[in-house]
């Protein structure tokens, strides 16, 4: 296995995964902190293990294979957790943003999966990262939910905004991506 300095930066961010679930348990404004923070030390090295591999010339199959594992386990447990914890619910609606980032997650893995068979490599989009931005700024705000509240007033309500936008560019972003794939899918049947 090589554990090289991008692969050890992915491996600590699944297992940041594991430490923000911990974090939901202890219902404490500490723990809600602790989370965020984890998960802003955890988007750092999303950042620098790509930037790593590719300045130092470090990337392997196994950073290729992890890179997005990590990333979609991220995101979708740190959804799930907000959900089950309510802070994304049906009262207010913001299960739908939720469920339609949890949908693309899947569905854009199936796709990936399907064309890698046919040595098809879609490249990441602009808009797709301006998507990952909202996501992770809409998660920091929520994951720090009724603490972030009493330090800036509207913290859970603005994190709440930023999943509709995050959701909405996922929508956008997940044509653009099915719309490539299918294209390879007519033109290999």
């Amino acid at each position: 296995m090589n554990l090289n300095i991008p692969n050890s930066l992915t491996i600590f961010r699944i297992l940041a995964v594991g430490a923000i679930i911990v974090c939901f348990y202890f219902e404490s404004d500490v723990a809600r902190w602790w989370a965020v923070g984890i998960f802003f030390v955890a988007g750092v090295t999303d950042f620098l293990d790509g930037y790593i591999a590719r300045k130092w010339d470090l990337q392997s199959d196994l950073g290729r294979m992890l890179d997005p594992i990590a990333d979609k386990l991220l995101i979708s447990i740190i959804l799930l957790m907000l959900a089950a914890f309510g802070t994304v619910n049906m009262d207010n609606f913001s299960i739908i943003p939720a469920v339609v980032i949890l949908s693309r997650e899947i569905l854009l893995s199936g796709l990936r999966e399907y064309l890698a068979q046919l040595h098809v490599n879609i490249p990441v989009s602009n808009l797709a990262k301006w998507k990952t931005t909202f996501q992770m700024l809409s998660l920091g705000f929520l994951l720090a939910g009724t603490a972030g509240d009493k330090v800036l007033p509207y913290n859970t309500e603005i994190g709440l905004t930023l999943l509709w936008i995050a959701a909405a560019l996922t929508v956008y972003t997940a044509y653009d991506y099915l719309r490539i794939g299918i294209q390879h899918v007519i033109n290999n049947d």
